[in-house]
């Protein structure tokens, strides 16, 4: 009977959901209506042709902020890190040393090899999203290998790295890093998809965190809340070479400074919202520990954020958990048999946090007493 009871006020309360909270990724945000203006009103020309106002608005002041000479704006972040890569690796049979763990590594479609001929050469992520120095340097190859092995050329490093929970990477260890890549010859590219969220957590002005590196790709789409794009920075002669591939890729585009006047709202208007996104995320992670069944380590949530298990010992399933859930208004990822990732971005609120917690809760309670009644 008490199980029955259980269920049935569970269910009951699952179906007074009124409203979507979507927490798959921060690239779901909706554009404010300061950007849908802007992007009406902007003034636009062609962009191939490199006479888009905004688009070139827009890029300088990226490379002002990020510390560089020159931008670019591309279609996304994969093309970014493709087109930088490709850059500094311009000899088939170049090698690139990244984490194994990376965004660049997993989710690009391989497509520096496919693509480009360039090797990658992978090191282990330790569980702040760091390579350890020395494995990095093991990893260099040696000139006098070259009839064997490919070259290197190239180092990469992902800030905030995503996999590892959108953990921060300091300045002194990317500047330690961009100390190994020259005393080798080599360059450094940071996949800064959430580069903004690092130097806000850390306190760290962006263009000093990312001082060391020879390029930086940065999400337009993600913190920002850009409903389209990225940017990659660096060199005057870098940046001459990407245009060029971002042409040759597909990704040289006409009238970009609409999608350019929305990326200018985002950067202006934006980035100090960040902060609250990380606090939200920390309200998340401690709400979750208090549900029985989950478990987060508060001690590495540093952004927006949030990878929780679900325990063994509940008998929970993870998808049957997140169906529930969407089923619901939630709307969540899962990212393995055992755990699920939340991402907060500038339109979840407070509220939708707490009512968020309390619908997992339900549905923790929901799933149980199933369980219960078989």
């Amino acid at each position: 009977m008490a199980i029955e009871k259980d269920l049935t006020i569970a269910k009951q309360n699952m179906k007074m959901v009124t409203r979507t909270v979507d927490l798959r990724s921060d690239t779901v945000t909706k554009p404010s209506e300061a950007m849908r203006a802007a992007m009406v009103n902007a003034d636009v020309d062609d962009d191939v042709l490199g006479a888009d106002p905004t688009a070139v608005r827009f890029e300088e002041e990226m490379a002002r902020t990020m510390g560089k000479e020159a931008a670019l704006f591309v279609p996304s972040g994969t093309m970014g890190n493709l087109i930088s890569v490709l850059v500094h690796c311009d000899v088939r049979g170049s090698e690139v040393i990244l984490g194994e763990n990376s965004h660049i590594n997993i989710y690009e479609n391989g497509g520096i090899s496919t693509v480009g001929g360039v090797h990658s050469r992978t090191v282990k992520n330790n569980e702040d999203g760091t390579m350890d120095i020395g494995l990095i340097e093991a990893a260099i190859r040696h000139p006098e290998g070259e009839l064997y092995y490919p070259t290197t050329r190239l180092i990469c490093l992902e800030n905030t790295h995503a996999n590892c929970g959108g953990r921060c990477i300091s300045v002194e260890y990317t500047d330690e890093v961009g100390e190994l890549a020259k005393k080798h010859g080599l360059k450094l590219h940071i996949d800064g998809a959430r580069i903004f969220n690092a130097s806000i957590a850390l306190g760290v002005p962006v263009h000093r965190l990312v001082q060391a590196a020879d390029s930086v790709s940065v999400c337009l789409s993600k913190g920002l809340g850009a409903p389209v794009g990225s940017v990659i920075v660096g060199s005057t002669t870098f940046i001459a070479k990407a245009k060029r591939l971002r042409k040759t890729l597909g990704g040289g585009m006409r009238q970009i400074g609409i999608l350019c006047a929305a990326a200018l709202v985002g950067l202006h208007e934006n980035v100090s919202k960040l902060e609250g996104d990380h606090r939200k995320a920390k309200t998340f992670a401690d709400g979750l520990n208090q549900i029985k069944g989950l478990r987060v380590d508060s001690s590495t949530v540093e952004t927006n954020l949030v990878f929780f298990d679900v325990l063994k010992s509940s008998n929970i399933v993870v998808y049957e958990l997140c169906k529930v859930l969407e089923e619901n208004g939630i709307l969540v990822m899962p990212v393995s048999s055992s755990s699920i990732r939340i991402v907060l971005h500038h339109q979840i609120s407070e509220s939708d946090v707490h009512y968020t917690l309390s619908s997992i809760q339900q549905a923790m309670i929901q799933l149980k007493a199933e369980q219960n009644g078989k």
